[in-house]
């Protein structure tokens, strides 16, 4: 595995622990909240497309914020975005990395439901999730508690999701994730990202046949709220991938949709 230079490797997209609001095309108008460092990168997953870079750029040096400084961070925020009549659809936690690698990621999930309550009680409370924490069952109380529950699934063959996600344990087994994954049903949203390419040498195509057969089949044992289905928006670490099209999404999305499965586009 060939590891980008300094010089050219795509750096973390947020530098503080609340950052936004910004439009998410998914979302709407979207607060941010990044529980990882400030100045790096830390996920369970390595993900050849992620915006914030590859893994390699290490963790930084500003460590992950604690849960005291970011209700504080987030409380500050929302009575001035209140004070000045902005209008917020979501608080989403994204960021640098994976956002339940947080050692008090409930407390905060807590604190954060207190604080939309407060000051914004029509937003959603939303956590972008690669999936691989679901066997801590604090984790899985957080996810259970908030209003959109986004899980990552690119891929249910074990093959490619070795190769997209790079995922940073071997013992990851994403069948146990579908498993675990089905464990929410309509308690959550799968959201996968379809995409071409290549890297290192190997081919990339999650929109196959034998692809969308699988995640049909993975789909069908999550029985999900919905799926979320969508593709390369910003540049990605791994040079050598492409966008699949709208219409393309689209056309896969029919076929799901003909499976039972409700799918959003973005």
């Amino acid at each position: 595995m060939s590891t980008p230079t300094p010089e050219t490797m795509q750096r973390v997209l947020f530098h503080s622990t609340i950052f936004g609001p910004i439009h998410s095309r998914r979302l709407g108008t979207s607060l941010g909240i990044n529980l990882m460092p400030n100045d790096g990168k830390v996920c369970t997953f390595d993900c050849l497309y992620c915006e914030a870079g590859f893994n390699a750029q290490g963790p930084g040096t500003t460590g992950l914020p604690t849960r005291t400084q970011v209700a504080a961070d987030l409380e500050a925020k929302l009575a001035a975005m209140q004070a000045d009549g902005q209008q917020l659809d979501v608080i989403t936690f994204s960021g640098n990395g994976e956002p339940t690698l947080h050692p008090d990621f409930e407390g905060i999930i807590d604190d954060t439901m207190a604080l939309r309550d407060r000051y914004y009680p029509e937003a959603r409370v939303s956590v972008l999730s690669n999936a691989t924490r679901l066997d801590h069952p604090d984790v899985v109380r957080a996810l259970y508690r908030v209003d959109n529950n986004i899980l990552k699934l690119d891929s249910a063959l074990p093959a490619t999701v070795a190769i997209l996600d790079r995922p940073t344990s071997p013992a990851y087994d994403v069948n146990r994730v579908i498993s675990q994954l089905a464990g929410f049903g309509n308690r959550c949203i799968v959201q996968t990202m379809l995409l071409r390419g290549t890297h290192d040498g190997h081919a990339i195509d999650n929109t196959t046949p034998a692809e969308i057969d699988a995640l049909i089949e993975a789909y069908r044992t999550i029985n999900p709220a919905e799926v979320m289905l969508y593709s390369i928006d910003r540049p990605t670490p791994a040079r050598e991938l492409t966008k699949v099209t709208h219409e393309e999404l689209e056309a896969i999305a029919d076929r799901i949709r003909r499976a039972g499965i409700k799918v959003v586009t973005a």
